[in-house]
């Protein structure tokens, strides 16, 4: 009980009788309590609706998500349903891009092989068969054709295209061994009678390296001089082996590309699909995970510095506008000696016998100014720090 509360009953009980004053005390008092009661009431009502406005805006809340759900679920509304169908396409449009894709990157690495066989006892120019071992592979799982020419004279290796096989430059060969020069042909991966798949140049410049050993230990060659061409994915390999090797001394590159995945891009915009969206960058996403050891290789333009004093023929066609921009750029990269030939039609294997008769002609000229078909050596040998630097 508050004191002034005390002191007033007090006061008025000396005026009253006992039982009066009784009386009044309880009532007093009674009102007093009541009081305090109403107010603890109401303080208790007041927390009571705010505890009751938490809990509502909380059920508000899981009920607005609840809502969405079910909308999204069982759409009633125009727009969610609108966006349901576009999300859906868009799914099956990726999806089916992918597969796409996949299937269109199988088909570029594995193309339709072409053999080409000989009969090596009548064929002019009197061929040798060649085993040879690439690394990763069976031993003498590689053969290739060996034309001779002048004893103690350099080596011309020619490295097919895409979709081609050593048999489609055998006048290319007999252009070059009527000049005294050794000459050698053999097929990559996936070409001729080779099983596989192309990574188109990745490992097929191991294959390139393999043949460039193998000839080297002949005795009936100049094992530090070669000469190398290479038509697209050939010349790829070419320069590839070139900027490590310093026995190779003068290139040939027709219609050369800098990074594997520009070849894949080419061959998916043949097919006619490559204006769908994303479908270039899918297929060579996929190829790049199928060579995926080689995903830190630097481009070939940027070791093209490890070639100083070897001349190079850059060759580019004016009928293959994307395989010739990438030529000219590579050319415009490549350091001195250095020399460009623009064509009117690309493949040498598919050209009309007039020109491919003066392509023949260029390509042995360049190599009889450049890297001449004589026993001795004409050019010092290349420093091997050169072919150190570009490993």
């Amino acid at each position: 009980m508050v004191p002034g509360t005390t002191a007033m009953i007090a006061d008025s009980s000396n005026r009253l009788p006992n039982g009066a004053r009784q009386i009044q005390i309880e009532h007093m008092a009674g009102r007093r309590l009541n009081g305090g009661r109403i107010a603890h009431a109401r303080l208790n009502e007041g927390s009571g609706l705010g505890t009751q406005a938490g809990c509502i805006s909380v059920m508000g809340t899981g009920s607005n998500v609840m809502s969405v759900v079910d909308e999204l679920r069982y759409p009633r509304r125009w727009y969610t349903k609108a966006s349901v169908i576009v999300l859906t396409l868009v799914f099956f449009v990726a999806l089916a891009t992918l597969a796409i894709a996949g299937v269109l990157t199988y088909w570029i690495v594995k193309p339709q092989r072409t053999s080409s066989e000989i009969n090596m006892a009548s064929f002019p120019g009197r061929p040798d068969e060649v085993d040879f071992t690439v690394a990763g592979l069976k031993p003498g799982d590689r053969k290739g054709w060996f034309f001779p020419g002048l004893r103690g004279a350099p080596t011309i290796i020619l490295c097919h295209g895409y979709q081609s096989s050593r048999g489609e430059l055998l006048t290319l060969v007999s252009a070059l061994q009527d000049h005294q020069y050794n000459v050698f042909v053999f097929d990559f991966a996936a070409h001729g009678a080779n099983a596989g798949i192309t990574t188109f140049g990745y490992r097929e410049g191991d294959e390139v390296r393999a043949a460039v050993d193998t000839i080297a230990r002949r005795s009936d060659v100049d094992g530090n001089r070669f000469g190398l061409w290479g038509y697209n994915l050939g010349a790829y390999a070419a320069l590839r082996e070139a900027e490590k090797d310093p026995r190779v001394r003068a290139l040939v590159l027709d219609s050369v590309y800098d990074y594997p995945k520009q070849m894949v891009r080419i061959g998916v915009e043949k097919t006619g699909v490559g204006g769908f969206p994303l479908m270039i960058k899918s297929a060579q996403t996929t190829f790049e995970w199928l060579n995926y050891a080689y995903k830190d290789d630097p481009s070939l333009s940027s070791k093209m510095k490890t070639l100083n004093d070897v001349p190079i023929l850059f060759i580019q066609a004016t009928d293959d506008p994307e395989l010739g921009a990438i030529t000219r750029d590579m050319f415009l990269r490549a350091p001195e000696p250095r020399e460009q030939a623009i064509i009117a039609h690309g493949n040498f294997v598919n050209l009309p016998d007039e020109e491919k008769r003066t392509y023949e002609n260029r390509v042995v000229t360049f190599f009889l100014t450049r890297l001449p078909a004589s026993a001795v050596p004409a050019t010092p040998p290349r420093s091997p720090k050169i072919a150190k630097a570009a490993g």
